[in-house]
C-alpha cells in the first residue's frame, strides 16, 4: 500500500475534489495524510467529512510547503509514499496503477492533464474543467482510463511523486529553508538524481491539475514573483550556480 501525502493551505474546494477522488478512487485502503498548513478553521468542513479516511496534521501556523510535507513524509507508515498537491485530481485505481509501475531506485512520476499550455512537453493538455465546484469527476476518470497505456520514459522529475520513504529521508527530503515552494523540488529532484536514483514517468495514469488556483489573484502574482526569485538566489548561493531544467527530460542535473 501507498501513504499519500497532500499538503493544503486555505483552498478547501480544491482539497475536497482531491481527497474525494483519492478515496473514490482506490483500491486498496491506502495511508491519506493531509497536512494542514495553518488555516485549519478554513478546512474544517473538509477534514470532518472525510476525516474517517484519512490521517490529519494540523500545523497552528503557517510553515511552508516543504516544511509540511516533510511533517507527512515523516508519519507515513507505509514503504511508499506519494507526494501530491493538493489541486490535484486522482485517476481511478491510481494505487493499483501505480504500484505496477514501480521499480526500487526509483522516483515515479505519474503524467499529468493540465488545462492549458504547460513548459512540461509530456503533459497531456485538455481543458476538462478549471473550477473544481463543477468538475465531473466520472467524466475524467473515463476520459483518462482511455488515455493511459503502459508507457515508461526517463522524463520524470515533477510531481505528483512516489518514492521510496528510506530513499526520501537519504537525500534529505525538501529543504525547509527555501522562503516557498519554488526550487525547492527541482532541487529535490536534483538530489535524486546525484544519489542514482532514475526519475521515470508512467502513462498508465494520469492525474488532472488546476494548476495554482491560489495564485492566480492579481495581488498574489506581484508577491509570488519576488519569492520565487528569493527561492532562486538561496537555490545559487547554496549550490554556486542557477538552477537549471531540461527542456527535453526535465533533468534538474546541474552542469
Amino acid at each position: 500500500m501507498i501513504s499519500v501525502i497532500i499538503p493544503t493551505y486555505k483552498e478547501p474546494e480544491v482539497l475536497d475534489l482531491c481527497l474525494r477522488s483519492a478515496i473514490e478512487g482506490q483500491i486498496q485502503q491506502n495511508q491519506i495524510i493531509v497536512v494542514v498548513d495553518g488555516y485549519y478553521d478554513i478546512n474544517k468542513n473538509v477534514l470532518e467529512k472525510y476525516k474517517d479516511k484519512i490521517q490529519i496534521l494540523v500545523s497552528d501556523e503557517n510553515v511552508g510547503l516543504c516544511r509540511a510535507t516533510n511533517l507527512g513524509v515523516y508519519n507515513a507508515v507505509n514503504e511508499l509514499i506519494l507526494v501530491v498537491n493538493d489541486d490535484n485530481v486522482f485517476p481511478h485505481s491510481w494505487d493499483i496503477d501505480l504500484e505496477k509501475a514501480w521499480v526500487p531506485n526509483r522516483v515515479l512520476t505519474p503524467n499529468q492533464i493540465e488545462p492549458t499550455p504547460s513548459m512540461f512537453r509530456q503533459f497531456h493538455i485538455k481543458d476538462l474543467g478549471r473550477d473544481p465546484n463543477t468538475f465531473d469527476l466520472v467524466a475524467f476518470w473515463d476520459y483518462e482510463a482511455n488515455l493511459s497505456n503502459d508507457k515508461l520514459d526517463d522524463t520524470g522529475s515533477t510531481l505528483p511523486f512516489m518514492i521510496a520513504k528510506k530513499d526520501y529521508m537519504r537525500v534529505g527530503g525538501w529543504d525547509e529553508s527555501y522562503v516557498g515552494p519554488w526550487v525547492a523540488d527541482w532541487e529535490f529532484f536534483m538530489k535524486c538524481e546525484m544519489s542514482g536514483m532514475k526519475m521515470i514517468r508512467t502513462y498508465n495514469c494520469h492525474f488532472y491539475h488546476f494548476v495554482s488556483i491560489g495564485t492566480r489573484p492579481p495581488e498574489k502574482i506581484a508577491q509570488n514573483r519576488q519569492l520565487e526569485m528569493e527561492c532562486h538566489d538561496y537555490f545559487s548561493y547554496k549550490w554556486g550556480q542557477n538552477a537549471q531544467h531540461n527542456p527535453i527530460n526535465n533533468s534538474k542535473l546541474l552542469s
